[in-house]
């Protein structure tokens, strides 16, 4: 268990604190520790990922993991793809504005914002089917091998938030780097 600087560890794990009379909510655990339980599936997906990252760009590759992490609520991933983004050079301003990146567009390529778009498309697939426009715009900006690889890559870290939401992983102690 990491803790952080605003942190003290106790018999439950770290209290987080803003000041001594204010502490934070106490970390809950995991539901389960699925990777323990079944890692060929968790190996599998490693090397999924790998292979969904190749020939995409580093910054691209990780502003989609943080967006549709964000849109799936998965606290896990935001904070592991938050961490590498910032470690590789990404902005601090950059991933926040994502969140809100429709109203922010200055702050990305035509590139980036092709690929968060087609992010959203097929992260929320109970709003219909990846609209011919969304999916037409990123043909036109990514050649035929990047956006077989990015839509891989979207498809990969939405397979990751539900591992990460349905068993409740635990956000704060990634180390970026980690999973490379």
């Amino acid at each position: 268990m990491t803790t952080h600087p605003d942190q003290t560890a106790g018999p439950a794990g770290p209290t987080h604190t803003t000041d001594a009379s204010r502490p934070y909510a106490s970390e809950p655990p995991a539901r389960l520790n699925w990777a323990e339980h079944a890692p060929e599936v968790y190996k599998a997906m490693i090397r999924l990922d790998a292979a969904a990252r190749r020939g995409l760009d580093h910054t691209l590759y990780e502003l989609v993991k943080i967006r549709a992490s964000q849109i799936n609520h998965c606290a896990f991933c935001i904070d592991m793809h938050t961490k590498d983004a910032l470690a590789a050079g990404e902005t601090v301003e950059r991933i926040v504005q994502l969140s809100a990146w429709e109203e922010s567009r200055h702050f990305y390529t035509e590139k980036e914002l092709a690929a968060l778009e087609l992010t959203e498309a097929v992260t929320v697939l109970t709003d219909g089917f990846v609209p011919d426009a969304v999916y037409d715009k990123a043909a036109n900006l990514f050649d035929e091998a990047e956006l077989a690889q990015l839509i891989s890559a979207i498809t990969v870290i939405n397979a990751w938030n539900r591992f990460g939401v349905t068993c409740r992983m635990v956000p704060g102690h990634y180390q970026p780097g980690r999973h490379r």
